[in-house]
């Protein structure tokens, strides 16, 4: 009896029969799918259970119809042992670091479609070996050479589901259903590695650091606000203390501002109270200027009129004097003669001057009788001797008069 495990279908090759007709139809190219009891490949798999099977004329290959996972991991395999044979695989990256990559595949095949995969690749193994491993492999060889290995890390997710679309594309040709792919450990060179750990390390002590220093900025506001509670009360008495000062400080200005109107007000006052006096006096002078000048307009008229009439009376009396005086010079003229009349006035007004007309000292000048004008000459000497400061009158009345004799 053969047994089928629960998970399992059995797919029947059969080497004795008529010759079955195909039932794949033309697109499936890859062997002969006949019914029961022909020779072949038959259609409809055997379910679980135990089956009375002829194993010199047939032979049942078992199809796992449960998800099944293929490890590329040198140290992992499952229990179907389908994977003992794959590896980790070993990638290169852009920048040219090898590193190495486990990878698992998730793979079902339906029962339907096991009659298929047994015709065309004869039994699971085959199909791990012919399709998944170099499906698997060369895709994630092929992706690792995009990128460098830091970056490669970083878009772990995301390479994870392409890897996942482009596998299941390829595994639905060979009527296999690609459950997941994933992305097991991934383990760059060790030179890198480091170069990571401390950049992570670096980054977790900023973190540590952000930390500490957020708890340090809590730690000094708590300080302070329980400085601030504890100061509360002096700040409300300084508060308190700030707007008696203020109110005081306004009470005083609205006072002074009351003064200086009143100031203003009494300054006001006082210059209209002068300008009105400033007025008055004004008016008070202009009015005695006025009268001033109207008297002193009547003194000169007076002084005018006082003048006038005395001119006109010494005018007069000049006229009376001189046209008097003018007569009697006409009745003297006719009663001495116009020459004797001349020679009275010019002797009348010498008298009047004080004028000597009679010399001191007579010199003649013919030698005879009389003395000579060197006896002359010498009584001046000798008066000039007795009275020096006579002399320049002396000369002044000096006459020298030369007497010529008389001719018969």
């Amino acid at each position: 009896m053969t047994e089928i495990a629960i998970g399992y279908v059995g797919v029947v090759i059969s080497f004795i029969g008529q010759d079955g007709n195909d039932l794949t139809g033309v697109d499936f190219k890859h062997g002969n799918i006949v019914g029961k009891g022909s020779k072949g490949v038959w259609l409809e798999p055997l379910g679980p259970g135990k089956y009375p099977i002829n194993k010199y004329i047939m032979k049942v290959e078992l199809v796992p119809t449960t998800n099944l996972v293929l490890n590329w991991a040198s140290a992992r395999s499952e229990a179907h042992n389908l994977d003992k044979n794959l590896s980790t695989i070993t990638v290169r990256s852009k920048d040219g670091f090898p590193f190495n990559l486990d990878v698992a595949q998730i793979i079902h095949v339906p029962t339907t479609e096991a009659p298929k995969v047994i015709a065309r690749f004869g039994n699971m193994v085959n199909l791990v070996s012919q399709v998944l491993e170099p499906t698997i492999g060369n895709y994630f060889r092929n992706s690792a050479q995009d990128s460098d290995v830091i970056a490669f890390l970083s878009t772990r997710k995301e390479r994870q589901e392409s890897a996942k679309e482009h596998i299941r594309k390829v595994l639905d040709e060979y009527n296999v259903n690609a459950v997941d792919t994933l992305i097991g450990d991934i383990v760059p060179p060790e030179s890198l590695m480091k170069t990571l750990t401390d950049r992570k390390i670096a980054e977790e002590q900023k973190v540590t650091y952000n930390t500490q220093k957020q708890a340090q900025e809590t730690r000094q506001g708590m300080e302070k606000e329980t400085a601030i509670a504890d100061m509360q009360k002096d700040i409300v008495k300084a508060q308190q203390s700030v707007e008696i000062a203020e109110r005081t400080a306004s009470a005083t200005v609205k006072k002074s501002e009351g003064d200086a109107a009143g100031v203003k007000l009494a300054v006001g006052a006082e210059a209209e109270a002068t300008k009105m006096r400033a007025h008055a006096e004004a008016e008070a002078t202009k009015a005695r200027a006025q009268a001033d000048s109207e008297a002193i307009k009547l003194r000169a008229s007076a002084e005018a009129e006082q003048i006038a009439l005395t001119g006109s009376a010494e005018a007069g009396k000049i006229l009376a004097v001189g046209k008097s005086t003018a007569e009697a010079y006409e009745l003297a003229v006719k009663a001495l003669g116009g020459e004797n009349f001349t020679r009275y006035k010019i002797t009348e007004e010498l008298s009047k001057g004080n004028v000597k007309l009679i010399p001191d000292v007579l010199i003649g000048g013919n030698g005879n009788s009389g003395g000579s004008a060197m006896d002359g000459l010498l009584g001046l000497r000798l008066m000039e001797l007795m009275d020096p400061e006579k002399r320049k009158d002396l000369l002044t009345v000096t006459e020298v008069v030369e007497i010529k004799p008389k001719k018969e």
